[in-house]
């Protein structure tokens, strides 16, 4: 394979897609990071950056630019995507050693992800009404969200054979195309039973007949939209923390793990790789049963 990295990029992305299965969403945004910094070392050298040049110094002084307009989430994540191409040219033989091997990723925020509680949860599932065009549907989408703490790319990846009404059950394909099946609770069957005629309006315009949930258009809703529609339906809920439909699922995990559920099964259903992972949430436990003795014990402030 030549030197260029635009090839190796290429090759790169393409595994991604076909070997690991990752969405083009996610795909896309390891293009940008890795031509943000190739763009970066050629603008830097005055010619474009071939493999052979990939060193410590140019990944350091690529992250050391990040900071300064960037958060560290951010910084981490465009580290991390560099990290992986590097892995992907040293299976391959093409590079010798990691050039970012050295290089730390920065400390974290403390950034804690937002957690409804149980009423604010209540609130919001009842928002859509009959004011909205597509109360049935929204209602579906927050009712199923929240019974199953699915990512919005899995929500809206949802074909209807994948959900089974009967048995209460849902196939989902989540990150690395691995599949797990989550039960879905009563509301959220008897929601989705309230929108599926709603659903063959929609689908007489034939553009996507296998997606359970669809736009106006009658095509496959996205996550955009549903992103939209819950940022909207919490503010009419009068809740004010900013609320995404990954809130739903940090609220979905918090709650079970508050009424007893084993971290274990909470991973399954999580569709985490790793325990530590699912493990970040008895940190959020801790951090609210602390904030509420605080708040409530006698002697707390000693």
């Amino acid at each position: 394979m030549a030197d260029g990295m635009r090839e190796h990029i290429e090759a790169f992305l393409r595994w991604l897609e076909v070997e690991k299965g990752y969405s083009s969403h996610t795909v896309a945004s390891y293009r940008r990071d890795l031509n943000e910094f190739t763009a970066q070392a050629a603008a830097a050298s005055g010619r474009e950056l071939t493999v052979s040049q990939l060193d410590a110094l140019r990944v350091r002084s690529f992250v050391y630019s990040l900071h300064s307009r960037n958060k560290s989430s951010s910084v981490a994540r465009k580290l991390s995507a560099l990290r992986t191409f590097f892995r992907f040219l040293l299976k391959r033989e093409v590079l010798g050693s990691d050039p970012a091997a050295a290089i730390a990723a920065p400390k974290g925020e403390g950034y804690l992800p937002v957690v409804l509680s149980v009423d604010e949860v209540f609130c919001l599932l009842e928002m859509p009404g009959p004011g909205d065009r597509f109360a049935a549907r929204d209602r579906a989408m927050l009712e199923l969200l929240y019974a199953t703490g699915l990512r919005v790319a899995e929500l809206a990846a949802l074909d209807l054979a994948m959900v089974d009404l009967g048995e209460g059950m849902v196939r989902v394909h989540g990150k690395g195309n691995k599949e797990r099946l989550v039960p879905m609770g009563t509301a959220a069957v008897a929601a989705i039973e309230a929108y599926l005629p709603q659903r063959a309006v929609l689908l007489q315009s034939g553009r996507a007949e296998r997606a359970l949930f669809l736009n106006s258009r009658g095509g496959r809703i996205t996550t955009r939209s549903i992103e939209r529609l819950v940022k909207m339906y919490a503010e009419r809920a009068g809740i004010a923390a900013r609320v995404s439909p990954h809130a739903l699922r940090h609220s979905f995990a918090t709650h079970l793990l508050e009424m007893g559920a084993d971290l274990r099964v909470v991973q399954e259903l999580l569709g985490h790789a790793s325990l530590s992972t699912t493990q970040r949430y008895t940190h959020l436990n801790l951090d609210h049963l602390t904030a509420v003795y605080d708040k409530s014990h006698p002697l707390a402030g000693g």
